[in-house]
């Protein structure tokens, strides 16, 4: 019988404008439970960058917590990313949503030149470390692309100029379409385009799945 894994799932907030994509995390968390295996789900306990009125995609008004913004997805199961350890995980995925390139790193305002969160960082460095998979959807590679850099091979479909963006990290862009992910076997990284290209749920759930199903079998 398959022992059954742990999976962590970074999450930035709520809402794919200024926190994490409500379709991309939800079809991850979706997809792992009906492999069986159990959540982690964390983010930092940090005010977001912005607050951005979805219904009429301009700017909103107030202050809103990472991590209170992301318990509404997880129903209120998620943990202070500060107190989860690599060692207590098999592996880690992260949806996407420009809260990524907002709340967990600065690429949304310095592209290539970003800064990570402190402790994204420390958690992609312990897995990476530990030899363990993780998984990167939409806008996540970025995350990837900075701190493993290297040429570990990574896709957000094909969209030129965030392409262009990794390779300038020292990563490897490789173009797929929506419903396909790029596995790195060597970096142990996987990762899919998801709402990079879109257009809707369905390809964006097939192509995650994809993800969800490599990284467990990598695990």
């Amino acid at each position: 019988m398959a022992t059954k894994k742990t999976v962590g799932v970074v999450l930035s907030g709520c809402g794919f404008l200024d926190g994490a994509e409500i379709h991309e995390a939800t079809l991850t968390l979706l997809s792992l439970d009906r492999r069986g295996a159990t959540v982690v789900a964390m983010a930092p306990n940090v005010e977001q960058v912005d607050v951005v009125n979805h219904a009429q995609r301009k700017p909103g008004e107030g202050r809103r917590i990472v991590l209170q913004e992301a318990a509404r997805i997880t129903r209120g199961a998620i943990r202070d990313l500060t107190t989860v350890d690599g060692k207590e995980l098999d592996a880690l995925v992260f949806p996407g949503g420009f809260g990524v390139a907002k709340n967990l790193c600065t690429w949304a305002v310095d592209g290539p030149r970003m800064k990570v969160n402190a402790e994204v960082e420390r958690l992609i460095r312990q897995l990476h470390g530990q030899k363990k998979p993780m998984g990167f959807i939409c806008i996540a590679p970025v995350l990837a692309a900075k701190v493993l850099g290297d040429g570990v091979r990574l896709t957000i479909g094909n969209e030129q100029e965030t392409a262009d963006g990794i390779e300038a990290m020292g990563a490897t862009h490789v173009s797929h379409s929506v419903e396909e992910v790029e596995v790195d076997q060597k970096k142990r990284v996987i990762s899919t385009p998801a709402y990079m290209l879109g257009p809707s749920i369905a390809p964006v759930s097939a192509g995650i799945d994809r993800l969800v199903s490599a990284l467990l079998e990598m695990a």
